[in-house]
């Protein structure tokens, strides 16, 4: 694709990253054999609340044993195995045993409900289920026990420290070690080895098909802009369920031979800054609500914090003022900004250690390596100048091999030429940097996490009360957006906020679940008879603002939805 000479008006939207650096052509499996055989006694895995703490040796070793054992519970190459759990030394045992084999592991939200457990397991077609034995307070047994008579495939369920768990793990002896090497020889780079369950705009969650190239090399690139080496050590506080721990975080650890660093199993700021200051972190991840949970804790001052120097901020708007008080306060000189999906692996641009705080707050930096990015017209596809708002596309290694079992939805997705349409409008600034001003669909960003309406809308639809439901996102100081559902009722009928809260609770994710409530006889529409949810939203925000008397609106800002 040819373009003009960056800088001058006709210079067209499009980027490639650098390349000087190779990818790296190998599994998962490989690449941590090989870390684990430089740097054997650097410490791989700390995770503070379980008082785990393994070498790269030891934590090579339990992998293999983790794989045996999943070998001899008759598990075959590109068999789906879900994992259900907040963030455990077990989570990441899991996540590079199954990888060793050529199991493809599947990813499920601990804040799922029993109605999207049971999707996630039938949809990918699980034959077994890891999970931990509850989380805050869902009754993870429960729950499974709830749902297993309609998940056919699911064959068998283990759950952390049961004695299941650990006639698993004894379940190596009968798989010798020959047999391990002998099953990783036969597996490639291109193989698929993950699924993250991404909300789609038909109601329906999209699985989200990830090979050892996209996570293995994402997870390398990410760290690599930070600068890491063997002597970094990452505080991990984001989930493993998502991209930003398991790949960003873990993998971006062991291709460099980093410590992963677990400060608890959910987010807790204070466990986070004891954790950065007593493993000594070089690093930490976050979205910006975490960073400001941190630095306003009323102990923050007690916490020395000067071995900090980078880390990644992502998954929504990045505040000035946020960005200021990490470089002060918290010593992250070289703090850097990712953007991206989980169908690119998920980071498709990134600062510089070195940027200035302008490119940190206001653009989502430049195109990683080995990546293309461009603007496109979203009605023709074609590339936009620079400076005008368009489409972000990009292709390259990242992207995702498809949709888990949906064709069409995957080429609805990528384009002919290997492009991926994310959705997100963006203006490329004439020196290749990236400012993500908008969305093309109405996804909703509630802390960090994303929300297809559509989805909530059709679980909604079967609310006895309900005739009609829009569902928007609305602006809110804590969570960047809140869901509101306006709902047509049906006659004679008055749902109220609590009995649409309790009709979701135990059902859906707790966060998927409106905030407010709105009544209507009609919704705005256009001339041509489509749901105006432009307006809806600016109505929403004024009533809200005019309630509240501060809200500011954000509802088309973004940053990343990584």
């Amino acid at each position: 694709m040819s373009t003009s000479t960056p800088g001058s008006s006709h210079a067209l939207a499009v980027e490639a990253g650098p390349t000087d650096t190779p990818l790296l052509d190998e599994t998962i499996g490989a690449n941590l054999a090989r870390t684990a055989a430089a740097h054997g006694d650097v410490e791989a895995l700390v995770a503070r609340h379980q008082d785990v703490r393994w070498t790269y040796a030891e934590f090579d070793e339990r992998v293999d044993r983790l794989a045996r054992a999943l070998m001899g519970a008759g598990l075959e190459p590109g068999d789906r195995v879900g994992i259900w759990s907040p963030n455990y030394a077990e989570w990441t045992l899991t996540q590079y045993a199954t990888a060793r084999i050529g199991v493809v592991l599947v990813n499920i939200n601990p804040a799922y409900r029993t109605h999207e457990l049971a999707y996630a397991l039938n949809q990918s077609g699980c034959r077994m289920l890891v999970a931990a034995p509850s989380f805050k307070t869902s009754d993870y047994v429960a729950m499974v026990d709830e749902v297993r008579a309609d998940c056919p495939a699911l064959e068998t369920t283990v759950f952390f420290w049961s004695d299941q768990w650990h006639d698993l793990v004894s379940g190596e002896d009968g798989v010798p070690v020959d047999a391990l090497r002998a099953r990783a020889a036969e597996l490639g780079p291109d193989d698929p080895i993950n699924i993250q369950y991404t909300s789609g705009t038909t109601g329906f969650p999209k699985g989200a098909t990830l090979t050892h190239r996209n996570i293995l090399n994402n997870g390398y690139f990410v760290a690599r802009g930070q600068g890491f080496t063997h002597e970094d050590r990452l505080c991990i506080p984001v989930p493993f369920y998502h991209c930003f721990g398991m790949v960003m975080g873990n993998l971006g650890c062991t291709t460099h031979g980093a410590t992963m660093v677990i400060p608890s199993d959910a987010f807790d700021p204070l466990a986070t800054l004891e954790a950065v200051e007593a493993e000594r972190c070089t690093s930490l991840y976050g979205v910006p609500t975490m960073f400001i949970a941190e630095l306003g804790h009323p102990e923050f001052e007690r916490f020395d914090l000067s071995r900090l120097r980078t880390g990644v901020m992502a998954g929504s708007p990045c505040p000035v003022e946020v960005m200021k008080q990490c470089v002060d306060r918290m010593n992250m000189h070289e703090v850097t900004i990712c953007y991206g999906m989980t169908e690119t692996s998920p980071v498709s641009t990134q600062t510089l250690i070195d940027d200035s705080l302008h490119h940190r707050t206001a653009t989502v930096g430049r195109a990683h390596p080995h990546v293309e990015i461009r603007i496109a017209d979203p009605d023709t596809g074609d590339t936009l100048p620079r400076g005008e708002a368009g489409e972000f596309c990009t292709r390259g290694y990242s992207v995702m091999s498809g949709y888990w079992d949906d064709p069409a939805r995957t080429a609805e997705a990528i384009d002919a030429d290997g492009w991926m349409h994310t959705g997100d409008l963006a203006v490329m600034a004439d020196d290749g940097y990236c400012e993500i001003v908008g969305r093309i669909k109405d996804m909703v960003i509630r802390g960090g996490e994303n929300i297809y309406p559509r989805e909530i809308e059709e679980f909604l639809y079967q609310h006895p009360d309900v005739e009609d439901v829009q569902v928007i996102g609305v602006p809110d100081e804590r969570y960047g957006e809140e869901l509101m559902a306006w709902i047509r009722p049906r006659p004679g009928t008055t749902p109220d906020v609590d009995s649409i809260r309790e009709f979701c609770t135990g059902r859906i994710a707790h966060y998927k679940i409106p905030r407010y409530v709105k009544l209507v006889e009609e919704f705005p529409m256009t001339v041509t008879g489509k749901v105006r949810k432009v307006e809806m939203r600016e109505t929403a925000t004024a009533e809200l603002s005019a309630r509240n008397g501060h809200i500011r609106n954000r509802t088309t800002d973004r940053t990343s939805n990584t």
